[in-house]
């Protein structure tokens, strides 16, 4: 199988022709943000304050990156569990954000909202975090920098890879992958 480049920031149109389990290549911009972060960012919309930067057509990476070693952007890069944001990403879908990244399952209100919003949830690597952290070339801080490894940071990355876990039309591998691979236990 063949990985699809995708450039960052995103775009609905390029979007809309991913599919569930397709392996992509990320380049450009993505922002990190943890469950700490998305509660300060969704306070910002709540309080009708600017949030530190645009979600609109964004990436955020679900990951906390360990501190960088010399010669390094970041040290190592893993996903964190996605479902610890599920209550705070609707709220950013309806702001614009078109994609998600981390690990695991999302709730039943975030994949209606990303089919609503036509937007994307892609699965990163776990136990591959020093490894994928080679393809972060820049990392800066620019945001809640008090919060440590979890402050919000703008990575540059390139052919970043990932999988597309679940599509704008709500495919989801972790429902669709077991039933495709199901074997009748009578045969």
């Amino acid at each position: 199988m063949e990985n699809i480049r995708v450039q960052l920031p995103l775009n609905k149109e390029e979007i809309a022709k991913l599919r569930a389990g397709d392996t992509v290549l990320l380049t450009g911009i993505m922002y990190t943000a943890r469950d700490a972060a998305h509660k300060r960012l969704v306070a910002c919309l709540d309080e009708g304050r600017e949030m530190p930067f645009d979600v609109k057509n964004q990436l955020i990476y679900y990951v906390g990156p360990a501190p960088a070693s010399p010669g390094h952007a970041v040290g190592s890069a893993g996903p964190t569990t996605s479902y610890r944001m599920d209550a705070y990403a609707p709220r950013l879908l309806d702001e614009g954000l078109l994609g998600m990244m981390g690990k695991g399952k999302r709730n039943d209100k975030v994949i209606e909202s990303m089919k609503k919003n036509g937007a994307v949830y892609f699965g990163a690597v776990g136990g591959a975090a020093a490894l994928i952290s080679q393809k972060i070339e820049k990392s800066e801080v620019v945001a809640y920098e008090d919060l440590g490894a979890e402050a919000i940071h703008r990575f540059t990355v390139k052919d970043f890879p990932a999988l597309v876990i679940i599509d704008s039309l709500g495919n989801n591998v972790y429902m669709d992958g077991p039933r495709k691979y199901a074997v009748d236990p009578d045969q």
